[in-house]
Parts: C-alpha cells; sequence; structure tokens
C-alpha cells in the first residue's frame, strides 16, 4: 500500500502506468474483440446465436470489463492526487468526469444480462413468441451499445482536461498533452456522428485520425508514468 503514499514517487507513477496499461489490455478486448466477434450487424437472432455457441468468450468480456472498470476508478483517484497541486478544481472536474464514464460503463451490464436473459430464454415472458423476445434482446443490446456514445462525452471531458493539466504541470512533454487535448475530441466527433450524422465520411475520416492521435497520446503517457519518476510541478497562477 506504499506504492499509493506519495504522487510524485517513482513507485506511484509506475503503478499508475501499470494500471493504465491493463485499461487499454482489457478495454481493447471487451469493448473493442469480444463485439467484433459475436455481434452481427442488424440480425439480433445470428448474435444471440454466436454468443450461445461463444458463451465462455461473452463472459471474457465481462470479466475484461470489470477489470479495466475496477482500474480506471484507481486510475483516476491517482491521477487526481497527481495533478491536484497543478490546479485542484480541474483536477477534482477531471477525475469525476472519467469516473461518470465508469458508472455509464457499469450500467451498461444490466443491458447485458437483460438481453442474454431474453434470448436465452430465462425470464419466463410466455404472452412473447420466439421473434419477439429476440427482438426485445436486440433493442437491449441496442441500449448497451449507445451506453459507448454516453460515456465516450465524458471520457472526452476527461482527456481534454488531462491534456490541459499535463500542459501546465510540466510532468510531461506537452506534446503529449496537447495530444490528450486534441485527439480526444475524437470520442466526441464519434458519439455525434453516431446519433447524427453515420453516413458522413467526413467525419468518419476526421474521428479515426483524432483517436489515433489520442490513443498514442494515452500509450506514451502510460509508458512514461511506467519508466521514470514525475517532476513535481508548478501550480499554475492566473495574473489579475
Amino acid at each position: 500500500m506504499r506504492a499509493f503514499e506519495d504522487p510524485l514517487s517513482l513507485s506511484y507513477a509506475r503503478l499508475a502506468g501499470a494500471l493504465y496499461l491493463v485499461i487499454a489490455l482489457a478495454g481493447g478486448f471487451s469493448i473493442l474483440y469480444v463485439p467484433a466477434t459475436l455481434n452481427v450487424a442488424g440480425d439480433p437472432s445470428a448474435t444471440f446465436d454466436n454468443i450461445a455457441r461463444h458463451r465462455g468468450l461473452f463472459y471474457a468480456g465481462l470479466i475484461g470489463d470489470v477489470v479495466m472498470m475496477t482500474a480506471e476508478i484507481f486510475v483516476s483517484a491517482m491521477l487526481y492526487f497527481m495533478f491536484r497541486s497543478v490546479n485542484p478544481t480541474l483536477a477534482l472536474a477531471a477525475c469525476f468526469a472519467r469516473l461518470m464514464m465508469v458508472a455509464v460503463m457499469g450500467s451498461m451490464l444490466f443491458f447485458h444480462a437483460g438481453g442474454l436473459a431474453l434470448a436465452d430464454g430465462s425470464v419466463p415472458l410466455g404472452s412473447f413468441s420466439e421473434v419477439q423476445r429476440l427482438q426485445l434482446a436486440g433493442l437491449m443490446r441496442h441500449v448497451h451499445d449507445a451506453g459507448v456514445w454516453i460515456w465516450q462525452v465524458f471520457f472526452c471531458l476527461h482527456l481534454i482536461l488531462l491534456g490541459l493539466l499535463i500542459m501546465l504541470s510540466g510532468l510531461c512533454p506537452r506534446l503529449i498533452g496537447v495530444g490528450l487535448l486534441v485527439g480526444g475530441t475524437g470520442y466526441l466527433v464519434d458519439s455525434v456522428q453516431v446519433f447524427t450524422l453515420p453516413e458522413a465520411a467526413f467525419l468518419e475520416a476526421v474521428k479515426v485520425a483524432l483517436l489515433i492521435v489520442v490513443t498514442a497520446a494515452e500509450l506514451s503517457f502510460a509508458l512514461l508514468l511506467s519508466l521514470r519518476r514525475p517532476r513535481p510541478s508548478t501550480p499554475h497562477v492566473v495574473q489579475g
């Protein structure tokens, strides 16, 4: 537990960086790989057939979600204490934004459970035909997926604030802060595009470019934390 005591120590930074990498691995598996393997766009029957045949992979994705969210809670708190001396208000807002993202992610699991129960018949709904059950299960999965577009808004806010804090702190190269601040908007662009302009090729290209930038910035930040001791930061003073 001593690794959590000093936000400017090498052990604290390494632990934060390691947890960041855990988030990247667990999140990449549960958010990207598992849905890409199991989901069939526009066909809930085929999707739940895949889940039935690959139930172990589906449950592994849920475990990945839990591992990711647990690591997110620790990272949120650790980043707050790391940057509190830079600007306590912005650091706390960044922490709350990331925790709101985790809260939305947790609520999404209810719809996972509901959709699965409807699809495999474990919920007694005798008045529903099999087709109706699958359609309702498909709706559950759609609501679950909509949660992604919601948590991305909070994550975008977190990345913008974190990028600003890094730029003010001198903890890491300013380029990483710029990458987080600018590239983080890719998550917001993705949410806006899905809701309003799903066919907009220009927004798709902009989104991809921004997400590449922010991914590189986040991985660089995690690796820097893992490899070196954070430099003490100088609080930002606004001249009146």
